[in-house]
This record gives C-alpha cells, structure tokens and sequence, in this order.
C-alpha cells in the first residue's frame, strides 16, 4: 500500500476544505481507511474512519463538521471539513487497513486554521 494525501493548507476559521488519499500500490483489497490527526504536542487522534462496507467512526471533535467517505474501486478516501475550528488545526495522515499486509499511513498534510 502506498498512500498520497492531498488536500492540506491555510484557511480561516469557519472555512472548508477537502482531502483526499489515494493508494497506489496495493495488490489487496482495503479494508477500513481513516484519517487521524496529530497536533503539536499531542498524541496522534482518531478523526474518522470508514469500512469498505460505507460504515463510519467520526470523532466527537468533528461530528457534525466533517465527513469522511470513500471511492472502493479508486481506493481513495475522503475528508469533507466544514466549519473549520483553530483547534483543527494538525497534520492529518490517512491510514489504511489492507487485506494482507502491514497497515500504512500517508505522509501527512498539514491543516492550519487561523482565528
């Protein structure tokens, strides 16, 4: 699994943006992908995450801003976030969970929110 993230950047607060991440070197299926989120000293944090099923796992923090979703046959997912919050503000890695193999991470992309 080799993931690419897309997406990341400076926006005010109340703004929106979108991120992807796509797997481009799979020979599996993927199970579950994610995103987590890890802000200056702080522990990595779950944000969301999906099943290849649709299923989903929002953090409290985001419930009701953002959206996570995904394209099975691209092996991509997505993050929708609105009403972005100073506290949003992180490097985001997805993550994804393959079928055989290790489970991989995405280099991260910077979000910043400012006030």
């Amino acid at each position: 699994v080799q993931l690419q993230a897309c997406g990341g950047g400076l926006v005010q607060a109340g703004g929106s943006l979108r991120l992807s991440c796509a797997d481009s070197g799979s020979r599996f299926m993927i199970y579950d992908m994610g995103w987590y989120r890890q802000a200056p000293n702080k522990q990595r944090e779950l944000v969301a995450i999906i099943t290849r099923g649709g299923s989903t796992n929002i953090a409290d923090s985001v419930k009701g801003r953002f959206t996570i979703s995904r394209d099975n046959a691209k092996n991509t997912v997505f993050l929708q976030m609105n009403s972005l919050k100073p506290e949003d503000t992180a490097v985001y890695y997805c993550r994804a969970v393959p079928a055989l193999g290790p489970i991989s991470w995405g280099q991260g992309t910077q979000i910043t929110v400012s006030s």
